[in-house]
């Protein structure tokens, strides 16, 4: 007698390898960086911080990323609004509380940088300057020492469209693609370059210029989590293969302005914004949990809560931790010479 065929269809996450709790932890992530990211909108307004750069609509595709890597070896060079994609690497919130706050024990850079330029050397995160779209030469030479030194690791470098525009991008690019090294770009293409919308920055999409760099461009849609996975791990796996870089265009949109120092409405109608809420990937990425018996309502309101919790510890270990003193202001600005020969 013949064996009885299963007609159900194996669910998208499981055909891409992750596992049912690894599925339910990246929405985790992505609603962690959500709520972190609306509660130092609030901390702003309040007085609390200074500035905050956010990064609502583009948490989906990088806690994708960040599961399709290696997080045990691969190194890291995010770009400023990349709360979900170090969240989901290693950092914490008190961690990123403290950057928030600039108080002395923020591990990015002890204060002294704006929130959302990252840097910590357990993770392998790369520090990041404010001068856009220079972490993409920084993480080209992280992939030559991959290749020099015959590790097995790549190098990963997040940036948005309008820095797709500058010189870095193109001698990163020519320079990874002429020596094929193991590197990642990832442009999360979320439409605007502060106020200029992408109809006046590009000519044509940010993949496509891959093609003058002998390797591939592949656009995706950045709400998509297990697609952006999908095209994350076969560009890792393309690249310890030998094979070079690959550029990835993640599509998206900012939700939200450009920064605490931002009128978006200056430069784009409420209506815009309104409908790209719509195509927000953290609901999607709920509906297809509970769509596939992994999630629920109830579940949802407990993770809510304990974010909530899990915020306001960190809000007050920040709050009370100390600011860098004065005379810790040249500290890390020149080398320590005790001990050299």
């Amino acid at each position: 007698m013949n064996a009885k065929v299963s007609t159900k269809t194996q669910p998208k996450h499981e055909q891409l390898g992750l596992t049912d709790a690894e599925v339910v932890d990246m929405y985790k992530y992505m609603l962690l960086a959500r709520k972190f990211d609306e509660r130092n909108l609030l901390l702003q307004r309040a007085g609390k911080i200074n500035f905050h750069v956010s990064g609502i609509g583009q948490e989906t595709a990088q806690v994708a990323a960040a599961f399709a890597l290696n997080r045990e070896q691969d190194y890291f060079l995010p770009y400023y609004r990349d709360y979900g994609f170090v969240l989901s690497v290693g950092m914490t919130l008190e961690e990123l509380m403290l950057s928030a706050f600039a108080k002395a024990d923020d591990p990015n850079s002890g204060g002294r940088q704006m929130p959302g330029h990252f840097g910590c050397k357990r993770l392998r995160i790369v520090t990041g300057s404010s001068p856009v779209t220079t972490q993409v030469p920084h993480a080209v030479g992280i992939a030559l020492a991959a290749k020099m030194q015959k590790k097995e690791f790549v190098s990963f470098v997040t940036f948005g469209e309008g820095s797709s525009n500058q010189g870095d991008f193109h001698e990163g690019l020519n320079f990874a693609g002429v020596q094929k090294l193991p590197v990642i770009f990832m442009c999360e293409n979320n439409q605007y370059a502060i106020s200029v919308p992408v109809k006046k920055q590009l000519g044509g999409k940010v993949s496509d210029r891959a093609q003058g760099y002998g390797f591939p461009g592949i656009r995706v849609d950045g709400n998509d989590a297990l697609e952006v996975y999908r095209v994350v791990k076969e560009a890792r796996e393309r690249a310890l293969r030998g094979e070079g870089p690959t550029l990835i265009e993640a599509m998206m949109y900012r939700l939200s302005p450009h920064s605490t120092s931002d009128n978006d409405l200056v430069y784009r109608t409420k209506e815009e914004v309104e409908e790209n809420w719509k195509k927000d990937g953290i609901p999607k990425m709920k509906s297809y949990l509970i769509e596939n018996g992994l999630w629920s309502e109830e579940q949802d309101e407990a993770l809510v809560k304990d974010i909530q919790a899990q915020l306001k510890a960190a809000i007050e270990r920040a709050e009370n931790a100390p600011f860098p003193k004065p005379e810790d202001t040249l500290l890390h600005v020149y080398a320590d010479s005790e001990g050299e020969e």
